[in-house]
């Protein structure tokens, strides 16, 4: 099966029931509430396995093994994987070639399109959901605010939900956190609903309207430790959304994975940064990350990414407690890559 935006609320259902492995790629936010909406579909979706798909590439079987074990608890289990491109195409098809029925595989995969290796594995396969996603408009963003705001028991106007919508970039995952962030501030449930004020939204809104994530994530990715610590305070200071923060580094990442990938030996940086029309201003930026982060650093710096973001949706109250932890880790690593690369070359 195959699905976009047009046809893919039509043909969850159908997916939910009959499909075993859901490939769900394109924009990355709008990817990753597909998936949530099929998980909420399945009739027994059990215990989540979480897998990177950076594990999987180097260990292909992983998957199915896992795929064809029963739950810790002995009932049913699902297996959710986050990856950069085409990392699960091996283990997709490692598990494809295995008779015993996996159990639900739900691969999100950033970066990736309905071209890639791994979908085309999967979209004439009756047992399989290929769903491919553009970026949202500000109409179908707005409306997914409301949606997201009734479930949480809010009740809130087309104003203030193309606000929250216009806040968030247009990434669902940004709203859906400005949502539950209002829900708490109400205390506001489905079964006693509050109105969304525009005071409210005040109170509580994300500082991504304006803020400026680059400086950050070029400190960081870039090892620049003199310029580390201020930009941490300038988060802070700034109340900066955490989830919008690192959503801006996994962009980043994605970026990095891209042009790595189209840098061959001997090939010219400067080349590449005008051939794949890199806005001028963060070519310095870039070409000094490219040379940090390249082959299994860079697929440990996405899989780390994966993790933190986890441990945000998970820890909500020590959020900048561990984003800041996280992000001085990376930096650290960052640093050590620039120093060996500065003596390789001195």
């Amino acid at each position: 099966m195959k699905a976009t935006q047009k046809d893919f609320a039509s043909l969850a259902q159908r997916a939910a029931r009959d499909a075993r492995v859901f490939f769900f790629c394109g924009d990355d936010a709008s990817a990753g509430d597909a998936a949530a909406k099929i998980h909420a579909l399945l009739d027994d979706p059990g215990e989540r396995i979480e897998l990177a798909g950076s594990d999987l590439k180097k260990d292909p079987v992983r998957l199915g093994d896992e795929a064809r074990s029963n739950s810790l608890f002995g009932g049913n289990r699902h297996i959710w994987v986050r990856a950069q491109g085409d990392e699960a195409h091996d283990a997709v098809e490692i598990l494809l070639g295995s008779e015993a029925e996996p159990c639900p595989v739900l691969i999100v995969a950033t970066g990736a399109t309905d071209k890639s290796r791994t979908a085309k594995l999967l979209t004439s396969r009756p047992d399989a959901l290929v769903a491919f996603f553009y970026p949202p408009d500000l109409g179908s963003v707005s409306g997914a605010v409301r949606a997201m705001a009734g479930g949480a028991g809010l009740r809130i106007d087309a104003d203030i939900a193309e606000r929250i919508a216009r806040s968030a970039g247009l990434d669902t995952r940004i709203a859906r956190s400005e949502v539950q962030k209002l829900a708490l501030y109400l205390d506001a449930a489905p079964e006693s609903p509050k109105s969304v004020t525009a005071a409210a939204l005040d109170a509580v809104g994300a500082q991504t309207d304006g803020a400026d994530f680059g400086p950050v994530v070029d400190a960081v990715l870039g090892g620049k430790r003199e310029a580390i610590g201020p930009e941490l305070k300038r988060m802070r200071d700034q109340g900066m959304n955490g989830v919008g923060l690192l959503l801006a580094f996994e962009r980043r990442t994605a970026q990095l994975a891209a042009l790595s990938a189209k840098w061959g030996p001997g090939a010219d940086l400067g080349d590449l940064m005008k051939r794949e029309r890199v806005f001028w201003k963060d070519q310095p930026a870039i070409m000094l990350q490219l040379r940090n982060w390249r082959g299994s650093k860079l697929e440990r710096l996405a899989a780390r990414l994966v993790e933190l973001h986890q441990s945000l949706m998970v820890n909500s109250h020590d959020s900048e407690l561990i984003l800041a932890q996280g992000l001085l880790a990376i930096a650290k690593n960052a640093g050590s890559n620039a120093k060996r690369l500065t003596n390789r070359t001195a």
